[in-house]
């Protein structure tokens, strides 16, 4: 059975207390080293001091060049007079050959020292210590001379070197108790860091991060919506290409939200799969907040292209407009025919023949009552006259409507229309003036087309009833009907506007569409 590796967080510390652990060691030894340098190089000098000292004796040198090694002679008793001051080990005086002038040992004087005297009797001074049969001493060397200056011997004091010990044993506890106490900040330090980690990291370990990029770049790249994540601060953690193409500001990972971000993440109303614009664009967006082990993580936005379903609702709109108008035409005629065909059966032929002339005056002076003559027109009246009776409202046909020509963009002014007329009669069904009406007038002038839509209902009480999301409803996706048509009017460099209220009250929607007629109404325009 293979061992389950550690934790991150308990790897992050063990490796902290190691780390901290190594850099605590090495800066003691380097601490002890540094100290006892420190005082051997005091001792070094000070045994220099002493020695140096007896070598400026006036007249030793003198004594030394000119004397014979003497155990009561004047040079063992000066040396030994200074070796009692000072508390030395030994103060050894010699002549340029080695010989001992002094010693602490009077049997040893008259003999050669045991070490090599090069070195002072060249002229320099030496200083080291090292462990003998007297324990570890400090021992300096320095040259003698006579009132002369010339170098007639050297001068050799040891002292005792035991105090090393003593001193650093003095200065280790508190080089100790800093280095405890520096690991353990560290230790602590590194286990604060181990706790921040493991909640950064939300408890997830290398291997599940690894797994959690794997899955969310095949999950992202595989889906056809947008998904913007935003973090607790504002902050935009995740955009994909399909959300940075739907939305109209420029949005990179790391950066603060935009306006248009901080306005979807406001809303307050439920956007399980609320509709918006964005732009010249219809989106489905969700909002989803994200929480683990009670921590707010942030939100997560799903943006939907909703634009081409959208268009294809209005097409289909406007195709089932011209359906229920050819239909409608389609009865008519009929009806039309039956009649003829019962006069005839009757055998009123003179009635059937003014019958004929009737219908035929009736059809050149232009369309019948209540038609306007285009049939995605008739057919969106036609449809939405039936929905306003419904409701309990009368749709009628204003008397100033001239619309001679045919529509070129149908799809677009079906759209602007019947967002109007849908506003106009659930305003009107909801006003206080009942029965509820609406009058739709249509006027051609030189391949424009205007609208007015007016209705019986209470006004417009919105701030801004063309804002995206706004509406007097509270059902997901409502209030982008009037964006809708605003939108589609702009694009044919037209607009929908809110107009003064009528003489009845109400409501009153002005729109302009450039260029939706054919050029036939421009003659018939022009003609008359």
């Amino acid at each position: 059975m293979s061992r389950r590796p550690l934790r991150l967080a308990t790897q992050t510390m063990l490796l902290q207390v190691v780390v901290v652990a190594i850099v605590a060691a090495a800066g003691f030894a380097l601490a002890v080293l540094l100290l006892r340098y420190e005082i051997e190089e005091q001792y070094k000098e000070r045994v220099l001091a002493i020695a140096r000292s007896v070598a400026q004796e006036p007249g030793l040198g003198d004594q030394v060049r000119t004397g014979r090694p003497d155990v009561d002679g004047p040079v063992q008793a000066y040396a030994e007079r200074v070796r009692e001051a000072t508390e030395a080990l030994f103060v050894v005086i010699t002549d340029a050959d080695g010989i001992r002038f002094s010693h602490k040992e009077p049997d040893r004087i008259g003999q050669r020292v045991s070490t090599d005297p090069t070195g002072p009797l060249q002229g320099s001074e030496q200083a080291n210590i090292e462990r003998g049969t007297l324990g570890l001493s400090a021992r300096g060397k320095v040259p003698l001379r006579d009132s002369t200056g010339a170098i007639v011997g050297e001068v050799s004091v040891g002292i005792h070197a035991d105090q090393i010990g003593d001193r650093l044993d003095q200065i280790l506890p508190g080089a100790i108790g800093f280095t405890v106490l520096s690991l353990a900040v560290g230790v602590g330090g590194a286990a604060l860091l181990a706790v921040r980690l493991k909640r950064r990291t939300l408890g997830l370990e290398p291997a599940d991060l690894a797994d959690l990029v794997r899955e969310q770049v095949a999950v992202l790249e595989g889906v056809r919506d947008g998904v913007l994540a935003v973090d607790v601060a504002g902050r935009v953690g995740v955009c994909t290409e399909q959300a940075a193409k739907l939305l109209t500001q420029p949005v990179t990972p790391g950066s603060p939200a935009t306006d248009e971000i901080r306005a979807l993440l406001e809303d307050r109303s439920s956007l399980t799969s609320g509709l918006r614009m964005l732009g010249e664009r219809v989106v489905v967006v969700t909002r989803r907040p994200v929480q683990r082990g009670g921590q707010d993580l942030g939100t997560v936005l799903t943006l939907r292209d909703h634009t081409n379903l959208d268009d294809m609702a209005r097409e289909l709109e406007a195709t089932r407009a011209l359906t229920d108008a050819l239909r409608a035409q389609a009865h008519e005629h009929t009806n039309r025919l039956h009649t003829l065909d019962g006069l005839l059966q009757l055998g009123e032929v003179d009635r059937a023949r003014a019958y004929m002339r009737e219908l035929s005056a009736t059809e050149a002076a232009g369309a019948p009552p209540g038609e306007v003559g285009d049939p995605y027109l008739d057919g969106l009246l036609a449809a939405k006259s039936a929905v306003a009776s419904e409701a309990g409202v009368s749709l009628r046909l204003g008397e100033d409507t001239w619309v001679p020509g045919r529509l070129t963009s149908p799809l677009d002014v079906v759209t602007v229309l019947g967002n109007l007329v849908d506003n106009a009669i659930r305003a009107a069904a909801m006003g206080v003036r009942q029965p509820g009406w609406v009058e739709v007038s249509l006027l051609a002038h030189d391949g424009d087309l205007h609208v007015y839509v007016a209705d019986s209902g209470d006004g417009v009480t919105l701030p801004d009833p063309f804002a995206p999301g706004v509406s007097t409803k509270d059902s997901p996706g409502s209030g982008l009907g009037l964006a809708l048509a605003r939108r589609t009017a702009r694009h044919h460099g037209g607009d929908v506007r809110l107009g003064p209220p009528g003489e009845e009250g109400g409501a009153v929607f002005v729109a302009e569409l450039p260029g939706v007629l054919s050029p036939a109404a421009a003659l018939a325009w022009e003609a008359s």
